[in-house]
């Protein structure tokens, strides 16, 4: 049985970010949080196999991991680290999402630490989702229901292990730190400051508004370049 321990913001909280997608929190964090318009969100482009899914929300539980090398640790330590690693995915504040350095330089997404057992295990651990710039592979018998965000796919796994957990990781131009609130979807994902989270869904509202009449002009047969101007006026005027 996994720790869903209660989190340090109310279940409701990410229940309402999870309605929005990941750009429109973007949107929402550039009003609460301008100074963070450029850190904090995936730059690189990853692979997303399951672009239908939901957006996911939850707190980050971070690793390290690399492949080109083994591991030098004796067999005995490996399974003990393996055990550790586990009961790191398993507890704290849920649900979990994690967020998965490659360490291996240019030789990054070299082996999958990432497949139909590694899914299904941590979605049982209580994770919904993974975020990494490594690897991942057995796409049709990935965990149903669990995302992905990778940096590629491939075949093997060569000598994929954790190297570390628990630490500061960076992917995708994205520094996360453990239990750093994380919201994904297919276009990425971002770290959510705990003390504006509740500030995004009014946000978001807000942005939605201000581009209506936009929209609804540009979408509009009667479409011209003055209706055009008088609506950019219309939503600049909403607050």
């Amino acid at each position: 049985m996994t720790d869903n321990a209660t989190g340090p913001l109310p279940a409701a909280v990410l229940e309402v970010l999870g309605r929005y997608d990941t750009p429109t929190i973007c949107n929402a964090m550039e009003i609460v949080a301008p100074e963070r318009r450029l850190i904090g969100y995936t730059t690189k482009q990853l692979v997303c196999p399951f672009p239908d899914l939901p957006p996911i929300v939850g707190y980050a539980r971070t690793v390290a991991i690399r492949s080109v090398l083994k591991s030098s640790l004796p067999a005995e330590e490996q399974s003990k680290r393996r055990i550790e690693y586990y009961e790191y995915v398993g507890t704290g504040h849920g649900p979990r999402i994690s967020v998965i350095q490659d360490i291996d330089g240019p030789d990054v997404g070299y082996g999958a630490f990432w497949g139909e057992v590694q899914s299904n295990v941590h979605k049982a651990l209580g994770c919904l989702g993974v975020v990494t710039d490594g690897s991942i592979r057995d796409i049709p018998q990935w965990a149903p229901g669990f995302q992905a965000l990778a940096g590629s796919i491939g075949p093997s796994h060569a000598w994929v292990h954790a190297e570390s957990f628990a630490g500061e990781v960076r992917v995708a131009g994205m520094t996360v730190r453990s239990d750093d609130l994380i919201h994904a979807d297919r276009h990425g994902a971002i770290v959510i400051p705990l003390d504006v989270a509740a500030k995004l869904p009014e946000a978001a509202e807000l942005c939605g508004r201000r581009e209506t009449p936009i929209l609804e002009i540009a979408r509009s047969p009667d479409f011209s370049l003055e209706k055009l101007k008088a609506a950019l006026k219309r939503s600049a005027e909403i607050h």
